[in-house]
This record gives structure tokens, sequence and C-alpha cells, in this order.
């Protein structure tokens, strides 16, 4: 493998925005997620829980609800009022409508995909048509005003007796204070309240809506109120003051499941408004439910970071009676579960703590792979660093703002595994804040760190940077063009002279960078009609070519000096997750999200001998079984056989000249002791040398042939950064 002295950079202060809102799209088998800070992301399930796009987030856009409608449509609603449907195309937000209720608590989708319902802080429930291009204003449904002198139908527990007012009850026999339960006058302070959770019957003929202490049934056809049932507020003996209803599931059968701020999980019967079962889970709030397609499950969320997993299940062996009973409960986060999905072969939940938890349903995973294993996503699968070598410089990418740093340096001198004491500590160089509300999508540093360019998704900003002794001066370039900006990738060629470009319409920009500006010289426009956006680009160190790979899985590869298209790598069944174009060869190399890699010679338009070898032979098990994908892919300067890659758990240095490893050879296996002989050595010896001594890694790369940096983020350091969680009582302290 070689020995490398390795930057080990650990002051990259990156904190993710914890999630909020999940939706599972059982037709495409994809998740998107949204977080705190507004950004929203697509996971594909199939292809190795691959994050395969994202949409930048706005300050102003605080999510509270995501869902899909028709298939392959993504509506995201929030506390600014506005339903959002995204272009999953063009990467981009393709309107925004006013719903006219004040901030969204709530959206469901219904059945058909026809029909999207929000509902709002001033305690209205909005139905929209869901036409072709747009959304449509349909109606409201009827609000439910609760006013103390009017008698109206509410379903309670028998226990609720206490809020009857006693004028009402008097003289009247035991019997008779049973019915009042049900027709009473209802004593409430706020006349409306704000609806936090929606749901359809799989029907699509009614509506449940959960609010501050009742649920509300509708007809979907009129919008007319039919039902509502009080909740029990009673929490430990105690009665709180208000019981808010975080979530609710409308099953096919009538059943109607609800979860409360009283730590509990209640199922009603919607036909006669009946408690049917109630079980306390929580200490804390329980934020959040999902239902299984089949509705032989459930899955719910606390606010303790406990996960619960409900399975309807026969009363005895002999019976056909079913019931509700809780079957398992899973400790994966630290702090709050807001939101939870159930897919057919597990259970997806998310938080405060930012991880993305896939807890798999033995049950259901037919093969025991990498789908039966637990998975926790953390950071997003694109690259949040870039590096200056010949300045050795890094560039750190944060949601409002951008860090320069320069490496520390040593003088001192060990034996392999050492830690050597810096000469020179670590510079935070440069603090550059972008303005206004946008989160920024992608940022570079040129090789010669004289340039840095970063965008928006309605700014691009060029600055000029000039280096005397210890001082930085910081020139922003002027004027940009109106089609720089929303650029989703950028990259600066190897001697830093031009400026590479993908915008989210699918077309590719070449800038040759002057010293005082800027100057275009050509645009790649979409190989199709549809508009694909280039997520990943690479560039030759020769500068003659530039490969671009989009949403799907093709890959294009472009001659720069020529200014065309040169030729499109064969398609692949899973997306590309990095990509990078070898020195003196020209061999592009391909990363796939299911682990596979592929070399591609450029010049020939074929498949290298390397990579048919691969693939007659195939990788080894455990390599195929990582659960993160490769974000990055370089190449050693001197030795054109060596490939070095890396995803969040280790890197890997790939041999070319050295042979495969099989299922039986040892694949993390460590270098053999040095007394052994060089036969030994040799029979031991394969194309991989793997490493796993720094994790989590955000970026490893080459500074030269002798020095290698590697970004690590522990994650004791992000969750020292989070809000307490919630302080349970344990035995014994």
């Amino acid at each position: 493998m070689g020995e490398f002295n390795v930057h080990r950079v650990r002051f990259f202060n990156y904190v993710p925005s914890g999630i909020r809102c999940v939706a599972y799209n059982n037709q495409s088998n994809r998740l998107a997620v949204s977080r705190t800070d507004g950004t929203v992301e697509i996971y594909n399930l199939s292809a190795n829980y691959f994050q395969e796009k994202f949409f930048p987030g706005h300050e102003s856009r605080a999510t509270e609800a995501l869902c899909w409608a028709k298939g392959q449509r993504l509506f995201s609603a929030g506390l600014n009022g506005e339903i959002i449907e995204y272009d999953l195309q063009a990467l981009t937000i393709k309107y925004a409508v006013d719903a006219f209720g004040g901030p969204i608590w709530s959206m469901a989708a219904s059945p058909s995909g026809s029909q999207l319902l929000v509902g709002c802080e001033d305690g209205s429930v909005k139905l929209f048509q869901i036409t072709p291009d747009r959304i449509q204003f349909e109606r409201n449904f009827d609000r439910q005003k609760n006013h103390p002198q009017k008698v109206v139908r509410v379903y309670t527990p028998i226990n609720h007796l206490s809020i009857i007012s006693k004028h009402q009850i008097g003289h009247v026999g035991p019997r008779k204070k049973l019915f009042l339960t049900c027709y009473k006058t209802v004593l409430h302070k706020n006349a409306v309240g704000r609806i936090l959770s929606l749901s359809w019957h799989p029907a699509g003929t009614h509506v449940a809506a959960g609010s501050i202490d009742y649920i509300s049934v509708f007809d979907a056809k009129s919008g007319s109120a039919i039902g509502k049932m009080l909740v029990d507020r009673q929490y430990m003996g105690v009665s709180k003051r208000k019981c808010i209803i975080w979530g609710v599931a409308f099953l096919s059968d009538g059943t109607i499941i609800s979860v409360d701020s009283a730590g509990k999980v209640q199922i009603w019967d919607s036909a006669t408004g009946t408690l049917v079962k109630n079980h306390l889970v929580s200490n804390a709030d329980v934020q959040s439910i999902a239902v299984s397609d089949q509705e032989d499950s459930f899955v719910v969320g606390t606010a303790e970071g406990t996960v619960f997993h409900f399975q309807l299940v026969s009363v005895t062996s002999s019976s056909s009676e079913k019931q509700w009973v809780r079957t398992k409960p899973f400790q994966h986060h630290t702090h709050d579960v807001r939101a939870v999905a159930h897919s057919p072969t597990a259970l997806i939940s998310g938080g405060t703590d930012t991880h993305l938890v896939i807890r798999p349903l033995m049950e259901k995973v037919e093969v025991k792979n990498y789908d039966a294993a637990l998975r926790k996503i953390t950071f997003p699968h694109r690259r949040l660093v870039s590096c200056a070598k010949k300045k050795q410089l890094l560039l750190f990418q944060f949601t409002h703002h951008l860090e320069l740093w320069r490496l520390g340096s040593t003088v001192a001198t060990g034996k392999n595994g050492d830690t050597l004491p810096l000469s020179k500590n670590a510079d935070h160089l440069l603090h550059l804040k972008t303005k206004g509300p946008e989160n920024i999508i992608c940022s570079c540093i040129s090789p010669c760190g004289g340039w840095i360019a970063c965008s928006t998704a309605s700014r691009f900003f060029l600055y000029r940077l000039n280096y005397e002794h210890d001082n930085i001066s910081l020139q922003r370039v002027s004027k940009m063009p109106v089609f720089l900006r929303s650029a989703l990738q950028i990259l600066f060629s190897e001697d830093s002279t031009k400026l590479f470009v993908a915008s989210n319409q699918g077309s590719l920009h070449v800038i040759r960078l002057l010293e005082g500006g800027f100057k275009h010289l050509h645009t790649f426009q979409p190989q199709s009609g549809t508009v694909q956006s280039m997520c990943l680009l690479a560039v030759s160190p020769d500068g003659n070519w530039l490969a671009a790979s989009g949403t799907s899985a093709g890959v294009h590869v472009y001659n720069v000096k020529q200014l065309k298209l040169h030729c499109t790598v064969p398609a692949y069944n899973f997306p590309v997750t990095a990509l990078a174009i070898a020195p003196n060869t020209n061999n592009l190399v391909i990363a796939h999200s299911d682990q596979q890699v592929f070399e591609y010679s450029i010049p020939d338009k074929q498949y290298t001998e390397w990579s048919r070898t691969v693939q007659k032979q195939g990788f080894h098990h455990l390599w195929l079984q990582r659960d993160t994908p490769i974000t990055h892919i370089s190449f050693h300067p001197k030795r054109p056989m060596h490939i070095l890659l890396h995803d969040t758990y280790m890197f890997c240095l790939i041999d070319k000249s050295l042979p495969l490893p099989n299922d039986k050879t040892l694949l993390y296996n460590p270098l053999p002791p040095r007394n052994e002989s060089d036969v030994i050595r040799r029979r031991t010896a394969h194309a991989f040398k793997i490493s796993k001594k720094y994790k989590p890694l955000l970026f490893v790369d080459l500074l030269d042939e002798k020095t290698l940096v590697a970004v690590e983020r522990p994650l004791d350091d992000i969750v020292a950064q989070l809000p307490p969680p919630i302080k349970k009582k344990k035995f014994g302290t």
C-alpha cells in the first residue's frame, strides 16, 4: 500500500440538520426526507439507499409536512403557509402556492393521488385538486367551532364524566350519565384549533384530522364533519391542560390510530366514536406514526428517542379475532424521533439527532445481504470539502458560509503509526458568508488556491484570492451571467484556467478564467428532450476531457478542446456515486451505488481489460455488502496502477497490478509481519488495501505522492452540539 504522511483533520465543525419529515413512495421505492434547514433529500431504497437527489434549503421554508402524489410528484408545506411542488428532473422548485390559512402543520395526498389536503393554523382543512401542471384550490372542509351553549355530538371515553358541567348531570341516574358522555355541551376555551395531523381513509371516502384535544372525522366528498372524538387528557393520573394529536392513521376497517403528547397510542372505532384500546408507551410525546400498506403493523416514534413497533396478531391460536400488540421497541436514537416511515421490509425513523435509521424487518427480508443490516445515514452523499493541493488548502462548505484553512506542517520524523507533533498549526484563513436566506448548493476551490466559486439557488459567486505572506485578500468577480445561477456542481481544471459549471437545466458551461474576470467559452446542451441535471463532474488532468453524470445512471464524456460530445458510457442500473479521470491513460473510473467499480477508456471508447476482468471474476462479497457509497476517487501521481477511493467508514487503495481477492480470501487483510518471507507476502497480497483507522470520513485525497489528507467528523462531536435530550430516570441514579 505504501507509506504516507497523513494530515488527520478534525476541525471541520460540520453539524447536519435534524430530520423533520419523511415520506415513503411505494411505487418507486424512494424516500423523501426534509430537514430543519429546509433541505429535502431523495433516497433510492432500491439503489442501496443512495441519496440520489437533494433540494437546497431556505431560511423561510420550515418544512412541517411532506408527501408523494401521482406516483412521482413530491409536495411539501410548512410554517410560511405555502405548498411547494418539486421538479425531480431539474432539481428545482416548480412553484409555490399560498394556502391562505396561516402556517401549515399537516398534509396528505388522497389514495388516488388526485387530491391534496392541508391542515392549517387557523383550524381549516383545505382541499386542493392536483392537475397535470399545478394544484388548484377546491374547497374548505367544515370548521369545528365549539360553542358553550350548543350541544354537539362528541365521542369520548366514559372516564370523561368529569368535564361535563354539574348542572347537566344533576339528579339523573347512572345510565343517563353514561348517555350524556356522547351528547353533551362542550366547554372549550379555543373556538378553533390548528390541524396538526391528517389521514385519508384508504378508500378515499373519509378523512381524519388531529387537533388539540380532539380528532375530527370528515366526509371527503362533501367536506362536512360527521363526528368528533375527544381524547383523554389524563396522564399518569394528572389532568394535562392540552393534549396534542401529533399523528393519526385511518385504516380500511374504519379504525383510527392516534398518537399524542400524553405519551399514548390510542385505537378508535370511527363508526361509533369509541376508544377501543389505549397504549401508554412513553413518559413524553409520541410524535409520529406510519402504517404498512398491508395494515398489519405500524410504527411510532417518541420524544425519548424510542421507536415502537405494533403488530396485528390473533388473540388465540385458534381464533380469527385479532388485536394490536406492541411487539418490539428500538432505541437507535438519542433525541426526539420526529418522523417515521414503514416500507415493506424496514422501519425508517429520523429526528433531532440527525440520523436516518433504517431498521430491517428480518421476517420480511428474503435474502440476508446488506438489506438485512441496520443502517444509520448521517452525512450527505455529496462532497462538502474541496482541496487546493498545491497550496495545501481545504475549503469547507457549511449551510450559509465557507471556511478556508491551511494545513499544518511538521519537521519531525518517526516510524509507521507515530503521531508527529506540529511545528506549525493549521490556520483559519477565511470565513466567507453568503448573503440572503438560501443555502449553499455547491462550492469549490481551484487547485492553485487562487479561485473560489459557490452557488445558491438563485446566485453564483466567484472570488479571486491573493496571498501576500500571511495576509489574504479577497476580490469578488461582479456581473456574473444569469445562466450560471442554480449551479448543481462546480469544478476547476487542473491548471486553474477553466471553470466547469453544471446547471439545473441540464447544460454544462465552460468558463475561461482571466486575471480580472472571466470569458464564456461554450455551453454543452442536454442530450435529450428532457431536462437531466448533472450532479457529478470530472475533468482529466490534461484538461482535454470532461465527464458528467446526471440524475440517471448515464455518464457523458465531452471533448473540451473540440467542444463537442465525445461518447456516452453504457448505462448501468444503479446511479453513479463518484467518478474521476486518471492521468496519462485518460481512463474514466466510475463507482456506482451497488459498490461496483468500472474503468472506461475514453480514447478507445470501451471498457478496459482490468474492468472486464473485474466484472468476470466479481468483487469480494464483503466489498459488495458495504452500506455506504463511494463518494470520492483520486489517483497516485507517480503510480498509474493505483486508484484511491473512500466512503464514510474506510478508504481503499486498489493496485491493479495485483490479483483480485476471492470470497475465500480475507478482504480486510492486514499487512503480514515483517519477518515473513517474500513468498508468503506474495501469496497473501491482493489488489485491495483497506484502512478503517479514520472514520467517519468526509474527504480523503493525495496532496502529493507521499502525503495524504483525511477529513474526519467524529459523531461524538456532533452529539455534543445538539440540544440536550429528555432525561430518563435510570435505576440506581
